[in-house]
């Protein structure tokens, strides 16, 4: 049975990874990552099978793409904290020459990377090709890809979703950040996305839901998404999150979106996350 407590410590020194990132080189996107730490602790800790030595094919794992890339803070904090590289190498997120760039990139050769994103739209793309090449392979992992609500806006992910069903993906689970928000404003405002549990059985998804900042349901909705493993049918995970989640002069609303707290800032996220695991 899984360490609720354990997975919860583990996320909030993620957060802490994740504003310490971001204050010191004074750019990167706080909001969404510090909403997503939760569900990407779950996969690294608990869900997925994966091996940290790193092999970019991945043959018999569990397969994990980031698609909105410009929440990079929270996967290099998790991929460090679950062993992929050395945690004090967090320290040189946005410096020149660093293998920690502002957006995940595989030139690099950063160990638990294995496509460039930012590119809003396309993650899911590359998901559905690794979700094949297992099949073909005789390869019973999952494949994982997370999207940001706003991403959703990007055209190429329908047609993407189209080919998920058409090919009968059901070791394909899309995660989709609900937070209502982007860079903008709120997606309403932007551009209204609707009932998107309606349009993704539309499109012949399987449609779960899930409290994305409450550990249990994660655990929870994942176990239903591993249940559908054999029914022909994609599953696509609707994650309710907060922007900025844990820290409370970040939550809610779009400004935090990507924008880097101050000294005083920071010292006052860093006092409402305590330390749990040791700071880099």
């Amino acid at each position: 049975m899984a360490d609720i407590k354990k997975l919860n410590r583990i996320a909030t020194q993620v957060r802490r990874d994740i504003v310490r990132q971001v204050h010191a080189c004074q750019s990167g996107h706080p909001g969404g990552s510090l909403g997503c730490a939760d569900v990407l602790v779950a996969l690294y800790f608990e869900v997925m099978k994966h091996d940290t030595s790193f092999k970019m094919e991945g043959h018999g794992e569990d397969i994990f793409y980031l698609s909105n890339g410009h929440i990079s803070p929270v996967f290099y904090s998790v991929l460090a904290r679950s062993g992929y590289f050395p945690v004090e190498e967090l320290a040189t997120f946005r410096q020149l020459n660093s293998r920690l760039q502002g957006h995940p990139t595989t030139h690099e050769g950063l160990p638990g990377v294995r496509i460039a994103s930012g590119s809003l739209g396309q993650g899911t793309s590359v998901a559905i090709g690794t979700a094949l090449s297992k099949r073909l392979e005789k390869d019973d992992r999952t494949v994982y890809v997370l999207t940001g609500d706003g991403e959703l806006q990007e055209g190429q992910n329908w047609e993407a979703f189209m080919s998920a069903a058409h090919y009968k993906l059901d070791n394909l689970v899309v995660i989709v950040d609900r937070n209502y928000v982007q860079i903008d404003g709120t997606n309403e405002e932007v551009m209204d996305l609707g009932d998107l549990k309606a349009k993704f059985r539309s499109f012949g998804f399987t449609v779960l839901g899930m409290k994305g900042n409450n550990m249990r349901s994660i655990l929870t909705s994942f176990e239903k998404a591993k249940d559908e493993r054999g029914k022909g049918k994609p599953v696509v995970i609707i994650m309710d999150t907060k922007m900025g989640y844990g820290v409370d002069f970040m939550m809610d609303g779009h400004k935090w979106h990507g924008v880097a707290p101050n000294d005083a800032q920071l010292e006052s996220a860093l006092s409402q996350l305590k330390e749990t695991l040791g700071d880099y």
